[in-house]
């Protein structure tokens, strides 16, 4: 059954902690170059391919001791805010080229497809989506709340990633996000020690 909190506590967490990314970055530079149905087609694959690895994975950790589960939740989400906190503004600066050969829908979709996939393989959203399907234990949820989430990144990075950025300044959307995983954090740690 699908919970909408559930969802929503997931899109607000995978969407905060996505939006600095590369992802906005590289959609923002292939929708100035290429048709913005195209790109999106591409990326919105990639993001559902991730999202299926992600929960799949966070799945599999039900099967273990909820205590357990929740102990190494914790710890990595506190590890996902740290790398939050503490990583360089230029750490994200090296976006991926890609250099598609005609503007045919194949040829575009699969550029940006290709390049999400490659890029985002083992990110910091991909792992906690892993953590939340283990958290939560409802995979459906936390799957549609991901994928929207990533699917809302990329939509506004290929159509407005440079204005957002104009006002609404790159550190604090990642202090958000931190904060919001230290929280989760905190609460999953808690949970593993009162168990």
């Amino acid at each position: 059954m699908l919970s909408i909190g559930t969802i929503a506590l997931v899109f607000g967490v995978v969407f905060l902690a996505e939006l600095p990314d590369k992802t906005a970055l590289a959609g923002l530079l292939l929708g100035a170059r290429y048709r913005a149905s195209y790109v999106f087609a591409g990326v919105a694959a990639a993001f559902l391919v991730h999202v299926v690895l992600a929960v799949a994975a966070g799945s599999v950790l039900t099967l273990l001791p909820q205590r357990i589960v929740q102990a190494v939740v914790g710890v990595l989400f506190l590890a996902g805010a740290a790398v939050l906190l503490f990583k360089k503004d230029g750490d994200e600066g090296g976006e991926k080229s890609a250099e598609p050969g005609g503007q045919s829908f194949w040829k575009v979709s699969g550029a940006g497809f290709t390049l999400i996939l490659a890029a985002e393989f083992g990110d910091l959203t991909q792992i906690m989506t892993a953590n939340l399907a283990a958290r939560y234990d409802d995979p459906l949820s936390v799957g549609i709340g991901a994928v929207l989430a990533l699917w809302a990144v990329a939509g506004i990075g290929i159509l407005g990633g440079r204005t957002l950025m104009k006002y609404v300044p790159l550190r604090l959307i990642t202090k958000v996000a931190a904060t919001v995983m230290l929280a989760l954090a905190a609460f999953s740690l808690y949970e593993a020690a009162t168990g």
